[in-house]
This record gives structure tokens, C-alpha cells and sequence, in this order.
């Protein structure tokens, strides 16, 4: 599986970054590795740096899965931490659901 990062010109995409955020979405669809081919993730801060609303870091994921159209997530917080693990746990739902769905057919 293949793990790209986007961020938008508001947030730093350091190497270390990259390494953190690609481990934890491998981590967490590492049952779906075999069928998933490719996650992209898109980190942006919505208010663009301004400190209006506290919730504005958000986590976009896209996952591509054999014999399926892709599947889209996202998740807003106040923190890029935030923001990324509650769009992980929404795609492992969504990926959960799909496949058992596909399953049952």
C-alpha cells in the first residue's frame, strides 16, 4: 500500500511528518493492506494560519480499493493529530463497511 501526503502551503510537510502520519495510516488499514493500493492524504488548515475557529486543521484521506471506486474521508480538530486519527478510524469504517457489504452480495 502506498501512502502519499499533500499539505497545503499553511502547514509544514517535514520528512519527519511524512513518516509519522504514512506509519500511522499503514498501521491502521494494515488488514486491508492486500486490497488497498493507494491512501493520499491531504493535511490543510482551514482558516489559513488565522486563529478564528479552533477547529481548523483537517485531514482529507482517499483510499483506492481493488474493484471499487475510491473511497473519500474527512475529519476536522484543532490539531493535525486530531484531525488525522478520527479520519483514520472514519476510512477503517468505511472500508469495513464496504467490503462487508461487497461480502453479503
Amino acid at each position: 500500500m502506498q501512502v502519499q501526503i499533500h499539505t497545503d502551503h499553511h502547514i509544514e510537510g517535514t520528512e519527519a511528518m511524512g513518516k509519522w502520519v504514512g506509519s500511522a495510516v499503514q498501521d491502521a488499514l494494515a488488514r486491508f493492506s492486500g486490497q488497498i493500493s493507494r491512501v493520499e492524504v491531504h493535511l490543510s488548515d482551514e482558516n489559513g494560519g488565522k486563529k478564528t475557529n479552533p477547529e481548523n486543521k483537517q485531514c482529507r484521506l482517499e483510499a483506492r480499493l481493488e474493484g471499487h471506486q475510491p473511497l473519500a474521508v474527512k475529519h476536522t480538530a484543532t490539531n493535525l493529530n486530531q484531525a488525522i486519527d478520527g479520519a483514520v478510524d472514519k476510512l477503517v469504517r468505511l472500508i469495513d463497511n464496504t467490503l462487508g457489504r461487497t461480502a453479503r452480495v
